[in-house]
């Protein structure tokens, strides 16, 4: 039989999907199932997005350019200079999802056996992304009890070696909703500036911040415009997850010149897509302000309802639509397949994510899951008295 690669084989699974047939078997048995695992918001898309495609004539969907629409380009820059971001359209390079700026992002930055810096617990798919790069992730874990902020600086120069290449971040943070703060992101500047790495951040969430608090970027900091690399994407801010478009931004000519060569390989990104995410770039801010409104909304729901559990902790985000809380499990990996297979509660269970698979770090986070407040409120509270019902049957 022939061999498959070491590389696939060390392919981490996704802790976000990898229960998907405990819960088709659940769904099979007749149970309703609320979905906290996964980041698809119920929000619905904005009507521009979706009347762009709908009300389009093309009569030939043919390739565009590798770097993305012109057009879509120049709007996206547009996007950004309001947002005090001073970037052009050349210094974008549009992708067929975060997911694939972050793979060309490590391409470009990092060979064979390099490493980056990522503070833990963080989105599971850096792993991935790191694995089929052959590039290896060197944790500085985030404090539970510190709400998951920023690690000292002290801790990251630790670990910086002749093979380090970058420190990735995510603000704000999936899994754990944490806002890096302005004065975060300037330890950080100051840091990769001072040893000459990149600092890459995820930014698709950029626009939910929560109490006032204000998102400030990579790319507002001065003195870094050759170490610093945004990624974003369309899926989180227009509830877009389905149109896999994202980006990657920098000022620095040699690595968006090289990413570049990575977007040609793959030829372009998709073109309705496209043509639905420049649109959307006409959405008004009410949109987003009744977004965000919404979520804070679900966020209070949720961490009340879940702090009324005996045993049960949550570090509160203030941006993203993810927490992290600690149950009184010791495997909440085996408490979540148990959900699916074994429980319901008046023929209803969740689906959790959960969180070591956010790690890492060996046997770290075993206690702890995901939950993505992306229901109703009434069905948020639902699944937390799923949660609560489920944990007094599973301890005993």
């Amino acid at each position: 039989m022939p061999a498959i690669s070491s590389k696939g084989l060390s392919m981490p699974e996704s802790p976000i999907r990898k229960l998907v047939p405990y819960a088709e078997a659940a769904t099979e048995k007749g149970k309703d199932i609320f979905y906290l695992n996964i980041g698809q918001p119920d929000i619905k898309t904005p009507d521009c997005a979706l009347d762009a495609v709908k009300n389009n004539d093309l009569e030939i969907i043919s390739y565009s350019h590798s770097a993305g629409f012109a057009s879509y380009r120049e709007k996206l820059a547009g996007y950004y200079q309001k947002g005090g971001i001073p970037v052009n359209t050349e210094d974008i390079i549009i992708t067929t999802g975060g997911s694939e700026a972050l793979l060309f992002t490590m391409g470009s930055i990092a060979d064979m056996g390099d490493e980056v810096i990522i503070p833990e617990p963080f989105y599971a798919n850096y792993n991935g992304f790191a694995t089929s790069s052959g590039v290896n992730v060197v944790p500085v874990t985030a404090s539970f009890e510190d709400g998951f902020a920023l690690p000292p600086i002290s801790e990251f120069e630790k670990k910086i070696t002749d093979k380090t290449k970058a420190i990735i971040i995510c603000n704000p943070g999936n899994p754990t909703g944490y806002l890096y703060t302005k004065e975060e992101i300037e330890q950080l500047a100051a840091l990769v500036k001072k040893h000459d790495l990149f600092l890459v951040a995820d930014e698709v969430y950029r626009e939910f911040a929560y109490e006032g608090k204000k998102h400030h970027s990579v790319l507002n900091e001065v003195g870094i415009e050759e170490n610093a690399i945004m990624i974003d994407s369309v899926s989180k801010r227009y509830s877009m997850c389905g149109a896999r478009i994202g980006c990657v931004v920098s000022k620095n000519k040699e690595f968006i010149a090289t990413a570049m060569k990575f977007a040609q390989a793959r030829l372009s990104p998709p073109t309705f897509a496209q043509i639905a995410s420049e649109a959307a770039l006409d959405t008004p801010q009410s949109y987003f302000d009744d977004v965000i409104e919404e979520y804070v909304d679900r966020r209070d729901t949720l961490i009340n309802a879940l702090h009324k559990i005996e045993g049960v902790k949550v570090a509160t985000p203030h941006g993203a639509f993810y927490c992290i809380a600690e149950l009184p499990v010791e495997d909440a990996e085996d408490f979540a397949k148990w959900l699916l297979e074994d429980f319901d509660y008046e023929g209803e269970t969740v689906m959790i994510a959960p969180a070591s698979g956010f790690y890492s770090t060996p046997n770290s986070g075993l206690n702890q899951v995901r939950i993505a407040y992306v229901l109703k409120k009434e069905n948020l509270l639902k699944a937390v008295k799923v949660i609560e019902e489920a944990l007094k049957v599973y301890k005993k």
